[in-house]
């Protein structure tokens, strides 16, 4: 049986590395000022920035249709006999929910992952899946497969400002960690599907070495380990967090490394560097 991968856009795989594998992407939106954009082919984080800092309102960003899906389900479906569809955690985006709506117009050919990530969490199980399916493992295997990684991953990044999660109601049991002191780094993570706190630092130097401190505790004992990082705008922080990932004592190998595109950023902000990892 042939499988057609499809994500949605908040993967944030890059577009040459999704067309070079085959993987068909359904863009979410981003609502700005007046204008309606489609994630990753119509606006830039960096012109979402620019925006808010002259003063236009905080973006907000919508899943996409149950047509928008539809319309991608049957161009994969034309080439392929089955499709997987693996997507941002339900509890950050209805994008799902539209999936689900979208697949009963094709019974039986049609299976939902809800990866309970988001960004490269989401990225790096549409790049394993792809992995197996080349393999040629079967469809239940790739799921057991994905269902183990989504149980059993490493998530941690920083941001700059709480301020575009909490505008945009993403900020969960991070909502504690608003007002600390100046210069207080905030260290987050996401549990079932929720931002969550992990911790928080005094300063960059301080926030990425409580991520390797907390990544070598998860990661003792384990064998290979791909890490995924991630970022917006300035990628030095992210440089220097991938530097003292890969020089680990861990056996770890990168994975990809990508800039968040736009959907994310809207709730994240300029500033956000971390990583996903999960061990083979």
């Amino acid at each position: 049986m042939k499988v057609a991968l499809v994500t949605d856009s908040t993967a944030d795989l890059p577009e040459p590395l999704r067309t070079r594998l085959g993987i068909r992407m359904v863009p979410l939106y981003v609502h700005l000022g007046s204008g309606v954009y489609r994630d990753w082919t119509e606006i830039t984080p960096t012109e979402i920035f620019e925006k808010v800092r002259r003063g236009v309102a905080f973006p907000t960003t919508s899943q996409p249709s149950p047509k928008d899906f539809e319309e991608v389900y049957r161009q994969a479906l034309a080439e392929a006999d089955h499709v997987l569809s693996i997507h941002i955690s339900s509890k950050l985006s209805g994008t799902l929910q539209s999936a689900e709506l979208a697949a009963q117009a094709f019974p039986g050919r049609v299976s939902l992952f809800d990866s309970q990530a988001a960004s490269l969490g989401i990225g790096m199980m549409v790049l394993r899946a792809h992995e197996l399916l080349q393999e040629g493992k079967a469809l239940e295997e790739v799921l057991a497969e994905l269902n183990r990684i989504r149980q059993d991953h490493f998530v941690r990044f920083s941001v700059a400002t709480l301020e575009f999660l909490r505008r945009g109601g993403r900020i969960g049991g991070a909502q504690a960690l608003l007002g600390t002191l100046l210069n207080i780094k905030p260290v987050l993570t996401l549990k079932a599907g929720r931002v969550e706190a992990a911790g928080r630092a005094r300063g960059e130097k301080g926030a990425r070495e409580l991520i390797l401190k907390d990544f070598l505790a998860w990661g003792k004992g384990r064998g290979r380990i791909r890490a995924f990082f991630l970022y917006s705008g300035d990628s030095q922080a992210v440089e220097e967090l991938k530097g003292m990932v890969l020089a680990s004592s861990l056996p770890v190998e990168e994975g990809l490394t990508s800039e968040l595109g736009s959907v994310i950023a809207s709730h994240t902000g300029p500033g956000t560097y971390g990583f996903y990892a999960y061990s083979l």
